[in-house]
């Protein structure tokens, strides 16, 4: 991907994150990712008072992907608040991999501009998927 690719995905993820709705934790996480045929879709956090219920970026931008008729990610770019830069979290993780192979890149983001890049197969090694699965058909 050219640079200004993922300037404009990593654009995308700040514009999501100016929307998260973190009223709990002050914590707001933007996200967004390219499918494979090229679009981008974003997702921001939305918390609950019942945290467990709360739903993060990562997997926002997945169920908009696939309201979007795309079933494959072929990059990502999350954007948080901290310092300390922000990884997805083991089940937005799961998420990813559901859709992407491990060569994604995941483009880190924080808020002065550091970014890392990392594959999916680097944060989740070993991902358990479709393919892990019995066919029902058989």
């Amino acid at each position: 991907m050219a640079n200004a690719d993922v300037e404009e995905l990593i654009e995308e993820a700040r514009r999501a994150q100016a929307k998260a709705y973190a009223r709990y934790s002050g914590y707001a996480v933007g996200a967004a990712l390219r499918a494979a045929s090229g679009r981008i879709y974003a997702g921001c956090n939305v918390e609950n008072a019942a945290y467990p219920l709360s739903q993060c970026a990562e997997a926002n931008a997945v169920a908009a992907m696939v309201l979007g008729g795309d079933r494959e990610i072929a990059e990502v770019a999350i954007v948080g608040p901290g310092e300390v830069l922000c990884t997805p979290c083991g089940g937005c993780r799961q998420a990813l991999a559901e859709f992407g192979n491990a060569g994604v890149p995941i483009h880190i983001c924080g808020p002065t501009g550091d970014v890392v890049e990392e594959s999916l197969g680097v944060l989740i090694p070993h991902a358990f998927g479709p393919d892990n699965l019995a066919d029902p058909e058989e």
